[in-house]
């Protein structure tokens, strides 16, 4: 769905940033501005400012700034078009759905009353289960037991579903009601097992359990787990999947996780509910559970919305192992150069819970920033039952880590995994990539025998470097007419080695260069936000293999390019990845729908962006954006220690990049 950029202006008029972000953090008048404690990372002296002649937010001390969609975005986890959605509603103003068909529409506005009475009625459950809770002394001391404080209780509305058949029949006037099925909180017998009245048997789904309500990323109940007191089984039960409901999406305790995910900067992925709870309890509330299921893409895609480093917890045991293989395969188109992916696996004796009650927070720290990185894990994964002191060995290493090399997004570090694999298994990167790849290199034979050039002459010893699909940039001839009357304008970038301004590894005819095309009879010149664009707009699902900052800092430029990206991001959203085709319908009507398409038109013929090249040009965007915010701190620097504190990050961040 294309929100028209008219209506989010008129909608951003209409809000007010004071207001809505003064719901969630308590502010107080400091003379133009408005200051809080900053919602995004932990600290003790205010440094989050609330700007109310600019409706702007923004933070000395983590960096976090944006208008009132962007906060409702980072601090409730909500897609742009639900934030749009839900500030429309807060004032009164009705989306516009433009290009939906009225059948379309019908069906969308029936969906969404059906979502919202499925969860109103799951809310209404929710609190029957927390009342029964509070007079059932055995599920009491069960929380207790576990270490269990009345607080924690509260914060994941912790609850008791009763003994007896048909204990919700006292909180739903009409226990016939459809919508107890479909919410998956009653259930209904087979044909034949009808009553003596003739109706279908209903009775309660959860008995006897104590019950942890499933809450989605904007706090609405869509589901429980109930847990029994004793050894029977199954020990836990789910909610089955319902139109709210999806256990292969959703994670339990993610949205009660939000603010320790940015103080912690990573999230602990667990196994249960207890384990997520008790982590709560004993001081890591960034921790978040798979609800009976194999970690999925789903769920990791989820949680890199809301950080960029992710920990998996396992048992040691086979099954752990089993587990974090599957984690494995989820996890690995995710990780990108600027994403942290780790595996921690636990003593067999030990879960979570128990090693910190054991050992303490400080050693369960400890143990956390030893886990195993994912690189480790997939090379160990590619090698278990290989004999590598063998040929056979190595070879079938090779086999192995093929599939899992190949599901690895594109950048350094799929490079450097390529190169260690080929250590391990005694063969040469290129080579190894021949044998994965034989097509896609093939069309290099060409370039076999050609000399290498001096800058490129490899060391005595030295390994190869790794090759991709057509001979690196730097060994092209140059294209003197690009170069020249073609060449943007924007200023010098630091590329990767071998990376040129006019060629890439997509140029359809080996040792040329195709003409950029001419708009209005010159070419137009590109800045470097035109250049990252380009590649966005043509490859949607590079938006995936941005750090947080640079998220940020592309949804903050001025038009034409952050209401751009702005609705990119929206469109990813809601309808995923999709190619060029599909987006330019999308952008009609949009205000900048012109400059969009004028930059598509101005990719030269048999030329593939070139992800390296924008990277660089990224990294760059970002160190300016750094230096911009040093700027502004340095009269702050002396008097205000957060200030300080943050333009000493910076400084590291940007010499760190140098």
């Amino acid at each position: 769905m294309a929100i028209p950029q008219t209506f989010i202006q008129e909608l951003l008029a209409r809000a007010d940033v004071v207001d809505i972000v003064g719901r969630s953090v308590q502010l107080k008048k400091g003379g133009a501005n408005f200051m809080g404690l900053c919602p995004f990372h932990g600290e003790k002296s205010p440094s989050f400012s609330v700007s109310p002649s600019k409706q702007f937010y923004h933070c000395f001390g983590c960096g976090k700034n944006g208008n009132v969609i962007s906060f409702l975005m980072d601090h409730s986890g909500m897609t742009f078009i639900e934030a749009v959605k839900d500030l429309a509603q807060q004032y009164g103003l009705q989306v516009p759905e433009d290009d939906v068909s009225p059948q379309d529409r019908a069906r969308a506005a029936q969906m969404r009353e059906q979502q919202a009475t499925l969860t109103s009625v799951l809310e209404k459950a929710a609190a029957a289960y927390i009342k029964h809770l509070r007079s059932s002394p055995r599920a009491i001391d069960y929380f207790k037991g576990r270490g269990l404080s009345g607080e924690i209780a509260r914060t994941f509305g912790l609850g008791y579903a009763p003994e007896g058949w048909r204990s919700l029949a006292s909180v739903f006037p009409d226990y016939n009601d459809p919508l107890l099925v479909e919410s998956g909180l009653v259930i209904t017998g087979e044909a034949g097992e009808e009553n003596a009245a003739g109706e279908a048997k209903r009775y309660d789904r959860f008995r006897d359990r104590v019950m942890f309500p499933i809450r989605n990323v904007k706090g609405e109940c869509i589901g429980f787990g109930g847990r029994v007191l004793g050894d029977e089984k199954p020990k836990y039960l789910n909610s089955p999947e319902t139109p709210v409901f999806s256990k292969g999406r959703e994670l339990y305790g993610l949205y009660e996780a939000r603010p320790a995910l940015r103080e912690h900067g990573y999230a602990l992925v667990t196994e249960g509910y207890m384990d997520v709870v008790a982590l709560a309890q004993l001081g890591f509330a960034n921790a978040v559970a798979t609800l009976g299921t194999a970690c999925t893409a789903d769920h990791v895609q989820k949680l890199f919305r809301f950080t960029d480093s992710v920990v998996f917890s396992f048992d040691g045991d086979g099954a752990g192992r089993r587990a974090a293989r599957k984690a494995l395969d989820a996890a690995l188109p995710f990780a990108t150069d600027v994403r942290t992916v780790k595996f921690l696996f636990l003593p067999s004796e030990h879960d979570p819970d128990s090693y910190i009650r054991e050992h303490g927070k400080e050693a369960f720290a400890d143990y956390v920033s030893k886990a195993v990185p994912l690189s480790r894990f997939m090379l160990d994964a590619a090698a278990e039952g290989c004999d590598l002191d063998t040929a056979e060995g190595r070879a079938h290493m090779a086999s192995n880590a093929r599939p899992l090399w190949s599901l690895l997004p594109d950048g350094a570090l799929k490079r450097q995994l390529l190169a260690e694999i080929a250590d391990r298994v005694l063969i040469d990167s290129r080579e190894l990539l021949q044998i994965w790849q034989p097509a896609a290199t093939s069309n290099r034979s060409n370039y076999k025998n050609k000399p290498a050039s001096p800058s490129r002459a490899a060391s005595p010893g030295a390994r190869a470097e790794p090759a991709g699909q057509m001979p690196p940039p730097g060994d092209y001839p140059p294209d003197e007419a690009y170069a020249g009357a073609y060449a943007p304008d924007y200023p010098p970038i630091d590329l990767p080695p071998g990376a040129s301004e006019g060629w890439s590894r997509g140029t359809s005819t080996p040792g040329r260069s195709s003409t950029p095309r001419r708009v209005a009879g010159r070419m137009l010149p590109a800045s470097r936000e035109d250049r990252v664009l380009r590649l966005l707009l043509t490859d949607a699902q590079s938006w995936d293999k941005l750090s947080t900052e640079e998220h940020h800092l592309l949804l903050g430029l001025p038009a034409p390019h952050g209401p751009l990206f702005v609705w990119l991001e929206g469109q990813l959203h809601e309808h995923g990845p999709q190619p060029w085709a599909a987006l330019r319908e999308g952008l009609r009507g949009h205000p900048h729908e012109k400059h969009a398409i004028a930059q598509i038109s101005q990719i030269p013929e048999g030329i593939e962006l070139h992800w390296d090249e924008v990277r660089a040009i990224l990294d760059q965007l970002v160190r300016l954006e750094r230096q911009r915010e040093m700027d502004a701190l340095v009269p702050l620097v002396t008097t205000d220690p957060a200030a300080r504190q943050r333009y000493q990050a910076l400084l590291e961040a940007n010499l760190k990049k140098a």
